[in-house]
């Protein structure tokens, strides 16, 4: 039939999204470990589907830094390292840093005005917000990365208006949380490392207070590079 071709071609699209959304989930929760080896067949055979999505999900995610491929043993969880973690921060720093830097007074650019368009996106973030720092003041890590993630990936497009640098940022993000869910569950006390600025950098955001959100995003990657520090004087012991 006429189009069928295109019309498979969508459906494993779709099919190999979605088994790399539940993969990304499962090392983001932990439950698939650095290091840890897996094959095309074991994932096919996990989720019942056909060999091909799955490669494509695995190369996708291998791409995306989540994955390592070896030819000869399938694929394993990349082990990131402390050295990369601090990259990741002083990057997303960087990159973050000079988004809102040109939107200050002195700048050309302004912040978004808050038509009523990105009205409805600020009060969407807002929430993701409120429910991310209800969840980092709580130490629930599993709520909380949903809602961080899609806080960001939001606020960042919203802010930069250039969706590769979004997508830039977010994919910084999900390595970042890939490689702080370990040690994270391993803390006795959660409470002191887990960002819960959400609701203060959004509402500098809407009042388009360029200074003051550079603070908060300053402050919040100061502490990531304490929490990073914190982290290799013990490994180092």
């Amino acid at each position: 039939m006429p189009g069928t071709p295109a019309n498979s071609a969508v459906t494993r699209s779709t099919l190999s999204r979605q088994i790399a959304d539940a993969l990304r989930d499962e090392v983001l929760a932990g439950r698939l470990q650095p290091g840890q080896e897996f094959t095309v067949k074991q994932i096919a055979e996990q989720y019942g589907v056909s060999a091909t999505p799955v490669r494509e999900a695995l190369v996708e995610l291998c791409a995306q830094g989540l994955l390592d491929s070896d030819q000869h043993r399938g694929f394993r969880v990349h082990r990131f390292s402390v050295a990369d973690y601090r990259a990741m921060v002083e990057a997303r720093m960087l990159v973050v840093d000079g988004i809102f830097r040109r939107h200050t007074p002195r700048a050309r650019a302004p912040l978004p005005e808050p038509d009523a368009g990105i009205g409805v996106v600020l009060v969407s973030i807002r929430r993701r917000g409120e429910a991310a720092a209800r969840a980092a003041r709580a130490g629930d890590l599993d709520v909380l990365i949903g809602y961080d993630l899609r806080y960001w990936h939001e606020l960042g497009r919203l802010v930069a208006r250039n969706e590769p640098i979004a997508d830039f940022l977010h994919r910084l993000r999900v390595q970042a949380w890939v490689f702080s869910v370990p040690y994270l569950r391993a803390e006795r006390e959660l409470h002191g490392w887990l960002w819960s600025g959400h609701v203060e950098l959004i509402d500098a955001v809407t009042r388009g207070d360029a200074e003051a959100a550079v603070g908060v995003v300053r402050a919040y990657n100061a502490d990531s590079l304490e929490w990073a520090d914190r982290l290799e004087a013990r490994l180092s012991r």
